[in-house]
Order: C-alpha cells, then structure tokens, then sequence
C-alpha cells in the first residue's frame, strides 16, 4: 500500500473538485453551440468547450497522479500549470482590448453588442435626456450620434468628423459602423478587466500554491516507486554502528507484537 502523503491527498481533493467542475462547463458550452448566434453567446462557445475539456484532462492527470503515484501523470499535471500560470501572467499584464479594432475580433464585438439590446433601451430618449442621465461608453459611442455634429434635416451638413456622416436613424445602423463605437467598447472591455484582473491575481496565488504542492506529490511518487521509498541510501561505511543492530532487533519484535 502507497504512503499517501499530506500534499497528495490535498491534490487528490482538488483535482477531484475541479474535474467535478469542469462537467457543468462543458454542459454550458454544448448548450451555446444549440442555442442563438447573434448575442454574446456565440463568443462563449469555443472558449468555454476548449477550458472545460482542458480541466477535465488535467484535473484527471493531477487525481491519478497523486492518488496512484502515477509520476509521469503527476509530471504533466505540472506541466499544464506551469504553462497556465504563464497563460494567466501574461493575459493579466497585457489584456486583448487593443485587439478589439482588428475587423476579426470586431466583428464578434458588434454583433454581441447589438445583441446586448443597449441602444433600444435609450431609443426613445430626446437630447435633454441623454444630458440628465448617466450613458454608459458603449450607449455613448453606439447608439447616439456624436455629440460635436450638427444636423439638418437629419443630414450631417458641413465639414465634420467622418462619424457624423456614419450616423442613422436606423435601428440596425445607428452608429455601430464609427470610430466612437469602437472607443466606447474598448473602454467598457478597459472597465470589465479591470475587475477581471484582480480575479486573475488572486487565481495565480492559488495557482502557485497548489503547484507548490504538486511538487511535493510528484516528489512522493517518483519515491514510491524507486528502490529507496524514504530517499536514498547515503551509508557510506562497510560496516553499520553499534545500535543498527539493536534498532533492529527492536524492529523485527515490534513487528512481532504488533
């Protein structure tokens, strides 16, 4: 029978929590696929599947590896969190909002932003309104037109900024196509990952921790299984002092008794 040590039954409890989790993600994400494409789900899709399967397999390695001694499952198990570590560092460090301009991302962006129905709920406000309450950017940049343009029969007239020109009434076209609609995602993604990125400080201590104890389980595997279970032999003498003998005699009765 393996000596289970306290580092491999706490990350045989965690990855056993955390391969449970991981069910209900993936459930979620193959419930988006069915469902509609023209809100922000359809941006949800992919990720949620691809984290879902990623922890079920990795919070499988880490379970079998410390609860089996598996050292090679154990090795990749620490593998994936050293890489998910840097994953974390780097996306917290440098974020994606200035990827939103890029037409492959922008697109997803706007159709999740016309799904959020933002511009319908102020679609009825006069200009006195929008100056008496607080707009968020994406209804300040979307779903108005800018406030330095001048109209005249609902026609931008004179030289202006192109996003005058950009501007309709229409409900589908308002002002998704103009550069402030841009600025005003940007700065609400700004917003959310912000608060995201305190999240993600606190997951990397925990991350640390538990790879810190991912080691110690590897450690104990490897000794599991090698010829030296409680490390290696360093006896370096041909002949044993004068108590290895009566430790054990002591050894083999207390065997005996017991």
């Amino acid at each position: 029978m393996y000596p289970y040590r306290f580092s491999n039954v706490m990350i045989g409890y965690l990855n056993l929590a955390t391969l449970l989790a991981s069910i209900p993600v993936i459930g979620a994400g193959l419930w988006m696929a069915k469902g509609s494409t023209a809100t922000c789900s359809s941006m949800l899709q992919t990720p949620l599947l691809v984290i879902g399967f990623v922890v079920l397999l990795v919070s499988l390695a880490g379970f079998v590896g410390a609860c089996f001694h598996v050292a090679w499952a154990l090795w990749l198990y620490l593998l994936a969190m050293m890489l998910l570590i840097a994953f974390l560092l780097g996306l917290t460090a440098f974020g994606f909002a200035k990827h939103i301009q890029d037409a492959k991302y922008w697109r997803p962006a706007l159709a999740c932003v016309v799904g959020s129905k933002a511009c319908p709920k102020i679609a009825s406000w006069t200009p006195m309104d929008y100056l008496q309450h607080d707009l968020t950017p994406i209804q300040s940049g979307c779903c108005k037109p800018p406030t330095a343009c001048a109209y005249s029969g609902g026609v931008a007239v004179g030289a202006q900024e192109e996003d005058c020109f950009r501007w309709n009434n229409a409900e589908g076209i308002l002002c998704y196509g103009c550069e402030s609609c841009k600025a005003g995602v940007m700065e609400k993604v700004r917003e959310d990952w912000h608060k995201v990125s305190v999240l993600n400080v606190m997951v990397l201590v925990g991350l640390v921790c538990i790879c810190a104890c991912g080691c110690c389980a590897f450690r104990n595997a490897r000794r599991s299984v090698s010829e030296y279970p409680y490390g290696v032999n360093r006896m370096h003498k041909i002949h044993p002092r004068w108590d290895y003998y009566w430790w054990r005699w002591w050894r083999d009765r207390r065997e005996q008794l017991y």
